[in-house]
């Protein structure tokens, strides 16, 4: 559900980037009233990206640390069986360089 939510996310800030990157473009070609609408426009598009990028980020952190706390209760209830899953998987780690 989170990595949905980021793609999401990364797809409606790219689109607003390309909006907003149009919108300049634009504007270059005109002046006046008009410039300023679009590049008022563009202005708008850009904040509303990095407001929605902000959003992603601090769904990412919460995500991250929930799942850093239930990690940490994990380890907390099972130190022993942490301690073995920990020893088999660096053994793995170790077989896999040791053929390179």
């Amino acid at each position: 559900m989170l990595e949905q939510n980021i793609s999401t996310v990364n797809n409606d800030v790219k689109t607003l980037v390309k909006d907003a990157q149009a919108l300049f473009t634009a504007a270059t070609a005109l002046t006046g009233e008009k410039a300023e609408e679009l590049r008022g426009r563009g202005m708008r598009a850009l904040d509303t990206a990095l407001a929605k990028a902000h959003e992603a980020q601090v769904s990412a952190v919460a995500a991250t640390k929930e799942a850093a706390k239930q990690a940490d209760v994990y380890v907390k209830e099972n130190p022993w069986r942490s301690i073995a899953v920990a020893a088999g998987v660096g053994l793995l780690i170790g077989v896999i360089i040791g053929r390179k």
